[in-house]
């Protein structure tokens, strides 16, 4: 009897109701930005849905392959490169400026190296040709300016995208257009102005408190706000059951 009592007396600090009560409502308090920031890139995501249009869908590009100007078959134009004779990962046919290029991918280089398919010249400027071809016919015919060449995720090009390297084009209008090129795949992997990008800062912010810079930190940040929103959760059901009105 004493065994059972000296217990009750031990862990009935941590099951009062006002101990649960305040410990409730103070990390409540606290921790309440967090929730805050959660339903604001809820509402942002929604408000992104409607105002954004789904990503670019990887498409051929050019305008149409004239198969009968091929003059060189692929083990020909592979020859063309002394990189090539430790192996070739990969080789498409692209059509650019209405001529039929291989896109050839050796094992000893990650750039695409590019052969005519016509008289075979070796001309590693088309890779950039053929991205400003592939920009300007997304954008309906427009002209296009390259702004530069990512090799790595900025804040406007993050890793959600995935595809490295591109290149970044700008249609130069009064919504400052650019568009994200990837001359692997042949397509544009991001469509944006800055309308769009402050909608998807926002949303980055809230949603993922991307204006800490460390990834590492801001992960240790996230899953601490999320933990301690699900204590003050738990703690609030706890005091439900508590607190509840008691049948005679």
């Amino acid at each position: 009897m004493e065994m059972v009592k000296s217990q009750t007396l031990t862990f009935s600090p941590l099951m009062n109701k006002q101990f649960i009560r305040k410990a409730h409502r103070w990390l409540g308090l606290f921790f309440s930005l967090s929730i805050l920031m959660s339903a604001g890139s809820g509402v942002i995501h929604n408000v992104m849905t409607r105002t954004q249009a789904p990503p670019p869908s990887a498409r051929p590009s050019g305008n149409g392959l004239e198969v009968s100007q091929i003059k060189l078959g692929v083990a020909e134009a592979t020859a063309k490169l002394p990189e090539s004779a430790e192996g070739t990962v990969a080789v498409n046919v692209r059509s650019i400026g209405h001529q039929p290029w291989y896109q050839i991918y050796t094992k000893t280089n990650r750039a695409a190296q590019y052969v005519s398919a016509v008289d075979g010249r070796v001309d590693p400027a088309q890779d950039e040709t053929y991205a400003a071809e592939i920009a300007a016919a997304f954008l309906g015919g427009a002209q296009v300016k390259k702004s530069s060449y990512l090799t790595a995720f900025n804040n406007e090009y993050i890793n959600i995208f995935r595809l490295l390297p591109v290149y970044r084009f700008d249609l130069g209008d009064a919504l400052h257009t650019r568009v994200y090129v990837s001359t692997t795949t042949g397509s544009v992997t991001r469509h944006t102005d800055d309308q769009r990008q402050w909608e998807a800062n926002v949303f980055t912010n809230f949603h993922k408190l991307g204006f800490i810079p460390n990834k590492d930190l801001r992960d240790l940040v996230l899953t601490t706000l999320t933990a301690a929103t699900c204590l003050v959760t738990l703690l609030g059901v706890l005091l439900f059951f508590l607190t509840r009105p008691r049948r005679n």
